[in-house]
């Protein structure tokens, strides 16, 4: 995701300030005004038949009845944004449709996490908030602050039917021991293709090189781009040793849990760095090396010294963001009007590209288990409906934006703005607030591709070339701990061998041999034998 997500440690003192509050040894929040009128209820009455505020009305909730409440009701939520969004359209609308009033409470992004520490150490949670690690999530939620959101399914149409009927392994994967999710997940958010290879086109069409379908086939045309430009690198890269990460995703040995990643052939996990698909890479760029196809400086390259070679005669050829393909053009487009960066077949034997997940509980948002908070849970419900995603991710039909002939969202207001990006839409409409979109649509402007990235998700999409996912654990505080603590050594002596491997002409066979044995040394069999014995749970559940 493009947004950054709160991940810095709380002090185990904030914890308790929380526990206290919830068994009513600290001062309870101030009531809201209009909240303090009414008696305390743990269950809203169901919401009366309205002809002018139906479900229909707004599109495919799901299931819910609109509006979610029958009498004022006031929630507090805790958001990232740089500026106030009471006053925005977000806020207005969401009470339009389910009667519920919003306090927003925004924070930048350089204060929010130093704002949640005082807000958790007062013990006064806000009705929703998001931004604690995974851990700290699920311990305050055992300890009764946080609400176990399945156990409210019944209540929760859109919640069941992503998380409970079409993907039942989110509870297995991201919930505690006893099997109560705390953390709201946010669904298909990531783009299908977001990362792989490019080259330059317009060098390869002025050669007459064709681009390659298979490692060989690249490995011939890195020849003859050298060839040709007999003082460049055809091959360079700027993400210094984890290249050995994104290059790997051809050879089948990476992950998001890299350097671990599970062998789908032979049901089980591995470490990666000593497996023989891992030499076999390293073997192909040693070869590339020594033939002055991949640039010396692979592992030291900076972004701007990257881009200086990337953007001349220099280097033709990387892995990295679709972004860039556009970005590039644009920078040397005076100087290069026919600078052409396309997005590339994938290189490796596996012939894929990383797959980016569908469902993620990053953000950890959370509702905070009060007397409210079963409205909480119905408005984030809401908001992961059909109808809810529409109004936060693009705004409202017909009022602030229309869809175009092509399908594209366009805003009448925002007309002479050069670009119309999420941030935009933020700053104009509160949408995309980090922490409130919790199934993106699609339609919105966030997926609106250049004609180069179009390419890239088509390329891709339509042969299916993707890795398949990971199988996401759920790992006790002590294999947290043993992952961690066996993690850093590996990671730093598994660059430095594939490095040495690369760069000396005398490593070979024997050297390997030897750097499987001090891997196994250091904890390669122990770390994959935790990832296994979580899998045997997550399989046995």
């Amino acid at each position: 995701m493009n947004r950054k997500v709160l991940n810095g440690a709380l002090a185990v003192s904030f914890l308790g300030s929380i526990l206290a509050a919830c068994s009513g040894t600290a001062s309870e929040p101030t009531p809201d005004p209009a909240a303090a009128q009414q008696p305390a209820a743990e269950t809203p009455a169901p919401a009366p038949a309205a002809e002018e505020n139906t479900a229909s009305q707004y599109g495919d909730t799901g299931g819910l009845a609109l509006p979610l409440v029958d009498k004022p009701t006031t929630l507090t939520w805790m958001l990232v944004s740089e500026n106030p969004a009471n006053d925005k359209l977000i806020a207005k609308e969401i009470e339009k449709r389910t009667g519920i009033t919003l306090d927003l409470q925004t924070y930048s992004p350089t204060t929010y996490q130093d704002r949640l520490r005082v807000v958790v150490a007062s013990g006064q949670l806000p009705d929703i908030f998001h931004g604690l690690t995974p851990a700290e999530l699920k311990k305050i939620g055992q300890q009764g602050a946080v609400v176990p959101i399945n156990q409210y399914a019944d209540m929760l149409p859109n919640f069941t039917k992503l998380y409970l009927e079409e993907n039942p392994w989110v509870v297995k994967s991201y919930g505690d021991e006893a099997g109560n999710l705390y953390a709201w997940p946010i669904y298909n958010m990531n783009r299908d293709v977001n990362h792989g290879w490019m080259y330059r086109k317009d060098i390869f069409d002025k050669l007459g090189i064709p681009e390659w379908t298979n490692t060989e086939e690249f490995y011939e045309a890195m020849k003859k781009v050298k060839e040709a430009y007999p003082d460049s690198y055809p091959v360079a890269s700027k993400t210094k040793e984890f290249i050995f990460r994104d290059w790997g995703y051809g050879w089948g040995i990476s992950g998001s849990s890299y350097p671990a990643y599970y062998d789908e052939a032979a049901k089980t996990w591995k470490y990666a760095p000593s497996q023989p698909e891992y030499k076999d890479m390293l073997d192909f760029m040693k070869k590339l090396y020594n033939e002055g196809l991949l640039d010396p400086e692979f592992l030291t390259d900076t972004p701007d010294s990257w881009t200086a070679k990337m953007t001349t005669d220099k280097a033709f050829v990387t892995w990295d963001w679709i972004g860039r393909l556009d970005l590039f053009y644009n920078q040397v487009k005076d100087q290069y009007p026919t600078y052409d960066l396309r997005y590339a077949n994938p290189v490796g034997p596996t012939g894929n590209v990383r797959t980016l997940p569908k469902i993620d509980v990053g953000f950890s948002i959370a509702v905070a288990n009060n007397d409210k908070k079963e409205v909480a849970l119905k408005l984030l419900d809401y908001l992961t409906s059909p109808s809810g995603a529409a109004l936060v991710t693009l705004g409202v039909e017909g009022e602030t934006f229309h869809f175009d002939e092509n399908g594209k969202p366009v805003y009448p207001e925002l007309a002479d703005v050069p670009l119309v990006d999420i941030k935009v839409l933020e700053d104009k409409y509160g949408l995309w607030l980090e922490g409130m979109y919790l199934r993106p649509d699609r339609r919105s402007v966030y997926y609106n591709f250049t004609e180069k990235e179009q390419e890239a998700q088509d390329k891709i999409i339509s042969q299916n070339k993707f890795e398949p996912l990971d199988p996401v654990l759920n790992f006790t505080d002590d294999e947290n701990a043993t992952i961690a603590e066996l993690q850093v050594t590996l990671q730093k002596e598994a660059a430095a061998f594939s490095a040495k491997y690369i760069l000396d002409d005398a490593y070979g066979d024997a050297q390997w041999a030897e750097w499987q044995q001090t891997a196994e040394k250091l904890g390669a069999t122990q770390l994959a034998g935790v990832f296994n014995e979580a899998q045997k749970r997550f399989d046995a559940q």
